[in-house]
């Protein structure tokens, strides 16, 4: 083979691939990832801790700050698909990939992340628009004065008597009181029934459970270090998983729909005022 022919080949291979902008580069690494529908208002985190922030009012008010996302969308579930409803799967967090097993690597590898801590299913009514790879932040999802509902697992207590567990008030604190001061009392009669029912009332595991807080109050949003503040307290330890959601308490249409109906009366067709008080009619 010539020279001549060899620089005839190069010309012709640079102008089968043309080379990609560095422009088209750059638009594409600033673009970012990308997100998930802002409509599903659903994400995961961790618990940080509880700390103080004033209002804008001047109010100083106890938050727990919340680090959550990004979490990658690992999986879409369709009604039309093999699944037969809709749903979306999402992730948080990373581990090592010696401590996944072979299913869960490869659905990771599928949704082209890394392999998450944390893997939860929502329902939701329409999956239009969610893809394997997509990212959901806390960014154009919640923003402060928003109501959320906080799932999370609770502290663990270890065993617990009744008094700990059931705020049982335990036994008589006078003379003549023995090894009784914190006994359960009597579990059930020997006559009519001759067992102790279930679901009696008694010592055993405290805490470990998953509770849900529903109405809490979104303080502030710091989408920069992907954390949320908290009005008040949240279920569980420093670092437990938690999963922040839209409230299903809907208060804002609530509000509207008493608006639209008028101010509300008693039987008697009294006003009823803020406080309690009642109206002329």
């Amino acid at each position: 083979m010539t020279e001549e022919k060899k620089q005839a080949d190069a010309e012709v291979g640079k102008g089968d691939a043309a080379p990609i902008p560095v422009e088209a580069k750059a638009d594409e690494k600033a673009a970012g990832p990308a997100k998930a529908p802002e409509t599903f208002r659903v994400v995961l985190g961790e618990k940080v801790g509880m700390t103080q922030v004033y209002t804008p009012a001047g109010e100083l008010k106890a938050v727990t700050a919340l680090r959550v996302g990004p979490c990658p969308v690992l999986g879409v579930k369709t009604k039309d698909g093999k699944d037969g409803y809709n749903a979306v799967v999402l992730g948080y967090g990373e581990r090592r990939e010696k401590n996944v097993n072979k299913a869960d690597g490869g659905r990771f590898k599928k949704a082209g992340v890394k392999a998450s801590r944390l893997v939860r299913e929502f329902r939701v009514a329409d999956a239009a628009g969610f893809e394997m790879g997509q990212w959901v932040t806390v960014q154009g999802r919640f923003a402060s004065g928003d109501y959320v509902d906080v799932q999370a697992t609770s502290k663990g207590k270890g065993f617990a008597s009744t008094i700990k567990r059931w705020d049982f008030g335990g036994g008589r604190r006078t003379h003549g009181a023995q090894a009784e001061h914190r006994a359960p009392g009597s579990l059930t009669g020997r006559r009519s029934l001759g067992r102790v029912m279930p679901g009696k009332k008694m010592g055993g595991h405290m805490g470990q459970e998953t509770i849900t807080v529903q109405k809490v109050e979104v303080i502030e949003v710091d989408a920069a270090n992907n954390t949320i503040y908290l009005n008040g307290s949240v279920p569980g330890a420093r670092g437990s998983f938690v999963t922040i959601q839209e409230t299903v308490k809907k208060l804002k249409k609530r509000k509207e729909a008493q608006k639209a109906k008028g101010p509300k009366k008693d039987k008697m067709g009294n006003i009823i005022q803020e406080g309690g008080k009642k109206g002329k009619k």
